[in-house]
């Protein structure tokens, strides 16, 4: 059996206003919340064990998670102890070997299996990174496939450049000797770096998105919306070019064009709603285009800037 932390103790504070209603964990993306298409995303590729660690807004990321039957276990921090810190204070609940490390923001189909693999047979940190040319990206990978450039420190001739994608793996000795506060690249990779020690990559071209800010959460979700409207006949959509969950309501002679509209929403008034994002109950109202509406019926048009 294989284990996974997913890292979802943050406040998404360049997500804002869409994070003071909602922790990042459970923005929805398109028919599910985020953290539902991580915990999806690690069961296909067959990882049993599942731990979030959790601080901002952790009752409500508690509460999808049984919701939703997700079977994830949960540490809350009382206080947030960094990437590695939080690694290290779900340890007595990995089952042994490598353990997944998975950033609770981040959506890609991670090549899991060779991760794992990779941290096992290396007892090592492996991280899923995406080529690039060398000295682009924010990594820099040597000919034996092992880190040599990492936020701006150079530890080695680099023959390709790349970008971390937010997914890890940990070996059992490297997870056996994590602070218990810090983070997993200042304090466990670079010091190992330094020490002459190897931190290794798993290439991969899967295309991935971190919803750091609202034009990346917008991203994400039209993307999802294009996945779905390419795997679901036509005949069993309830719009052409929309996804509408079961219990949506649109007012009579309402037109939707290009929208992701939740469980619950209500579309009222007439004319066009066309590129808009709504959530589970919010309460739309037409004409509206370009426009995330939150549970709580705020707009935020796609173009507002983040709230501090």
């Amino acid at each position: 059996m294989s284990s996974a932390l997913i890292l979802a103790a943050g406040y998404g504070t360049r997500l804002r206003p869409l994070t003071l209603e909602l922790p990042k964990p459970v923005v929805p993306l398109g028919d599910r919340p985020l953290l539902a298409h991580v915990v999806a995303a690690c069961r296909a590729a067959g990882v049993a064990r599942l731990v979030a660690n959790l601080h901002h807004g952790h009752e409500k990321i508690s509460s999808v998670i049984s919701e939703l039957s997700l079977n994830v276990e949960v540490v809350v921090e009382a206080e947030i102890r960094g990437t590695a810190g939080g690694v290290a204070g779900a340890r007595r609940l990995f089952e042994p070997g490598a353990v997944l490390v998975w950033n609770g923001d981040i959506v890609v189909d991670a090549p899991v299996r060779q991760l794992l693999a990779v941290a096992n047979a290396r007892d090592a940190q492996v991280l899923a990174v995406t080529p690039r040319a060398a000295g682009e990206g924010t990594v820099g990978i040597g000919e034996d496939g092992s880190l040599v450039r990492l936020r701006g420190k150079v530890y080695g001739r680099e023959t390709r450049g790349g970008d971390y994608l937010g997914v890890m793996a940990l070996g059992p000795s490297v997870v056996a000797r994590l602070p218990e506060r810090g983070c997993l690249a200042a304090d466990v990779a670079m010091p190992a770096l330094a020490a002459g020690g190897k931190v290794w990559t798993v290439p991969t071209d899967a295309a991935w998105s971190d919803l750091g800010d609202l034009p990346a959460y917008v991203s994400a979700n039209f993307d999802w919306l294009a996945r779905y409207l390419a795997g679901t006949p036509a005949v069993s959509r309830p719009s052409a070019s929309s996804w509408l969950a079961d219990t949506a309501k649109l007012a009579p002679g309402l037109a939707v064009e290009r929208c992701l509209i939740g469980a619950g929403a209500e579309l009222r008034g007439a004319g066009e709603v066309t590129e808009v994002i709504a959530w589970p109950g919010a309460v739309v109202s037409a004409p509206l285009s370009r426009a995330v509406v939150l549970g709580s019926g705020r707009v935020v048009p796609f173009d507002a800037a983040a709230e501090n």
